[in-house]
Order: C-alpha cells, then structure tokens, then sequence
C-alpha cells in the first residue's frame, strides 16, 4: 500500500512502519495550520513527525517496574541514603503535547538491598516517555520505587521547564516548576526529610 504521494507505508530499513491514516492526521494538521503538506519541504514531514512521536511515547511499551525486578543484598551493611540527582529527561503535556524538559532527584532509603542506580533512571524515562503532567510523573516515580523496593522511604524531586507555558499561552520564558513525593521515613520525619533535600540541593 502506498499513500496519497506515491510513497510507500512499508518501513525503510531499521524503521518502524507508519500507517496511512496516522500519515493523513498529521497532513490534515500541517493544512490547517496554514501551510501545503505537498511541497518539497513537507513531503516527508507525515512519517518523519510520526516516527518522531513514536520515540517520544515509547515509554507507553515499558514497564517501569521491571528495571526495579534486580536487587543486590551485599551491600556492607550500608544503611544511609541513596540518591540519584540531576537526571536529564524530556517528557510532553497531555494538555499540548508541547515538550517538559527537565531534571530530576530520586532517593530511596533502603531497607536490606539496594538496586542498580542507572535502574532509577531507567524508572524516570519509563514514565517521562508518555504523554504526562509533571506531578503525575513525579507520583508515578516515587510510588514504583516504593512498591517494588519496599525501602524505609523515597523522596523524588522534579524541577522542568514546560513549553505550553513558554512557548504559547502566557508566554513566560524561564520560568520552572518543582514538584515533589515524600513517601516513608522522608514524609513521616523532619529530619530525614530535610537531610534528604540538601542532599538534593534544595
């Protein structure tokens, strides 16, 4: 099958296939928003933007929960925080679809193992890589770690910028939002919560 241009829908090597409806939808948008989906330019946009958007929420096909499924009990008798910060991800709004980009800082206090710490990434990108709002994804992250590694407690912090915000509507460059979960011991106790926070560097 080929679509409207001649061009056919079967993937090129090493990439995925894009069907002729999702090609047409995003033809459709480029016309409404004014320009000629058929010059030069624009020919290849369709596949090019669905693709695209296919790497965006590929987080859809990942279960954040199994990168947690690995845990090591060797640990020395190690007791304290562990703490993952500064952790580039990009995510975008369900409300726009504009791009969330940001940083994060995820702790846990672990209760008798501990798990590998690019695994904590992993959980983050697991969730960014979806259509989300950053407290869904801030809630969504400290709450797998808490289920999955049953640790005395979990702290994430999340700082972005959002381009629905910058880019569009009220149009307020630089400005960022921070949101946080406490679970456990970082909710229950002061002290942990403020030791866990300047750790973190808030």
């Amino acid at each position: 099958m080929t679509s409207p241009q001649g061009i056919p829908s079967a993937a090129e090597p090493g990439k995925i296939a894009v069907p002729d409806d999702v090609q047409d939808a995003i033809r459709t948008l480029i016309r409404w928003a004014g320009d000629d989906p058929e010059r030069e330019g624009l020919i290849d946009t369709p596949r090019r933007v669905a693709r695209a958007w296919k790497e965006y929420c590929q987080g859809y096909a990942d279960d954040p929960a199994i990168h947690l499924s690995r845990i090591f009990e060797e640990v020395g008798g190690y007791d304290e925080v562990v703490l993952l910060k500064d952790i580039p991800f990009q995510s975008h709004c369900e409300h726009h679809m504009a791009p969330i980009i940001g940083k994060a800082a995820i702790a846990y206090l672990p209760r008798n193992h501990v798990v590998g710490i690019s695994k904590l990434a992993r959980v983050l990108h697991g969730y960014a890589r979806r259509l989300q709002i950053q407290e869904r994804l801030t809630a969504e992250v400290a709450q797998c770690i808490w289920d999955n590694l049953k640790p005395h407690g979990v702290a994430v912090v999340i700082e972005a910028n959002h381009a629905c915000m910058t880019a569009r509507g009220v149009r307020t460059p630089g400005v960022g939002m921070i949101t946080s979960r406490m679970m456990g011991t970082f909710l229950q106790d002061e002290r942990s919560r403020k030791e866990v926070l300047s750790l973190m560097g808030y």
